[in-house]
């Protein structure tokens, strides 16, 4: 699996706010080497978090009628690679966000897993071949 090495020791947020679906990705996350904070369900408790507690962001767009884009907006300006996990389709996402990945509820797990795997590579390949 080419997946399991760039988790190793990538600090994940999930910020999803349907316990079960966050659960099942923190433990995958976990038994692949990954530190994960969450699931988180509250934009305002993400906003408070130390920034440099994570590498990457897992985003629920809608999290009990609360939008996550205020957190996606400060993720976006401190350059922190974030992708979203959500039930809604790629027209209702504002333009400043088209650029971000996004998981269509229901994934596969291992599919994004992999999405997360490639965000944790980009923190950690900074270092040109």
């Amino acid at each position: 699996m080419t997946h399991i090495d760039p988790l190793k020791g990538c600090r994940v947020l999930i910020l999803e706010d349907e316990y079960l679906v966050g659960d099942d990705l923190a433990n995958a996350l976990r038994s692949l080497g990954a530190h994960v904070t969450g699931p988180i369900s509250h934009v305002a408790e993400a906003l408070s978090l130390n920034h440099d507690c994570f590498d990457v962001a897992v985003l629920d767009i809608n999290l009990r009628g609360h939008s996550s884009y205020p957190f996606a907006d400060e993720l976006a300006r401190m350059d922190k690679p974030f992708m979203f996990m959500t039930g809604y389709g790629a027209e209702t996402i504002p333009d400043r966000f088209r650029h971000v990945h996004r998981r269509e509820k229901p994934y596969l797990l291992a599919d994004a897993i992999d999405n997360i795997a490639e965000l944790c590579s980009e923190v950690r390949s900074p270092v040109a071949a």
